[in-house]
């Protein structure tokens, strides 16, 4: 069946303009393009019927359209709502076929648009994504065993706050990459891993507090090895299927061995060992986000990703 269609050709110009990065934005696009071709039609019908200057009807035309999208936040359908005004000014035809005709052109346009979409593979996009969480965790153990280096007063190689730093903007851009996943789906559980980048990110800006709780400290305390030792045991659990009940139980341990240390000899080693106290403090919040975001979780998330068929683990 042929449409005969005028301006045949612009059908793919509009499925161009109309593709997007993401599915969602796609539709969302396609719908803007179907309200605005009538305040296109609209616009055209008045200033082209009216003025015999073509130049200053199109500058009309193209200066309230732009005004107008602008004002109702439709920036992206300005450019299609233009060649439509280009074709109405080329055949100054307002008659039923002439506007079903632009009408069918945007249809196909955005049609063709969805239908590219849609056939897109999302696999590469996962596989980034999980990589990235891989990354992200490998980086947050070498961070937490740099601090513990610190205790112990070992050397350190590097410059943990630019470690930390670099992480936290490496974590913002996962964190786009998900969201843009996410709206690449018609489903709502692809947000586990926006608010899995979202948790690191919140733990990431505990260690930030941490290290700077550690820098304070003038003189480390023998205890200071405690709490070292309790950080190497911590980093090896940090890692996506673990729950941290296990290491929140024997943080409680370890803080009713603090209390049972012999009372500080003077201000200087009271105030040290304060300092310490808020760094186990700053511990307990990293381990209370992995757990809240455990809890989030809902039950279609828990049965894909964690898989409660199984035994999950009580880890970090």
């Amino acid at each position: 069946m042929q449409l005969n269609l005028e301006f045949a050709t612009s059908a793919g110009t509009i499925t161009l303009l109309t593709i997007v990065t993401t599915r969602w934005e796609t539709l969302k696009l396609s719908g803007f393009r179907i309200l605005t071709f009538l305040i296109s039609v609209f616009l055209s019908w008045i200033f082209f019927r009216n003025i015999q200057s073509d130049w200053l009807a199109y500058g009309l035309f193209t200066f309230l359209i732009v005004a107008i999208l602008e004002w109702l936040g439709w920036k992206a359908t300005i450019s299609v709502n233009s060649v439509i005004g280009t074709h109405f000014l080329t055949t100054h035809d307002f008659g039923f076929h002439s506007i079903v005709n632009e009408f069918m052109l945007v249809m196909i346009g955005i049609s063709l648009a969805i239908l590219l979409n849609l056939i897109q593979d999302n696999g590469s996009q996962k596989s980034r994504i999980i990589r990235n969480m891989r990354y992200a965790e490998s980086e947050l153990k070498r961070i937490l065993e740099k601090l513990a280096a610190y205790l112990f007063n070992e050397t350190i190689e590097g410059n943990v706050w630019d470690d930390i730093i670099k992480l936290e903007n490496d974590l913002e851009t996962y964190t786009d990459m998900a969201y843009e996943y996410q709206n690449n789906t018609f489903q709502s559980h692809p947000s586990y891993y926006i608010h899995y980048f979202e948790m690191r990110t919140k733990q990431c800006n505990v260690l930030h507090n941490l290290h700077y709780e550690m820098k304070r400290i003038r003189s480390l305390p023998k205890q200071a090895q405690i709490v070292g030792e309790y950080i190497i045991y911590l980093k090896d659990y940090v890692e996506e299927m673990n729950d941290p009940v296990k290491q929140i139980h024997r943080l409680e341990q370890v803080f009713e061995e603090m209390k049972e240390e012999d009372l500080p000899k003077d201000r200087e080693e009271f105030e040290n060992r304060a300092k310490l106290y808020h760094v186990l403090m700053d511990l307990e919040e990293f381990l209370i986000f992995k757990r809240r975001f455990i809890e989030s979780l809902d039950e279609r998330q828990r049965k894909i990703y964690w898989k409660e068929d199984r035994k999950i683990k009580s880890n970090l």
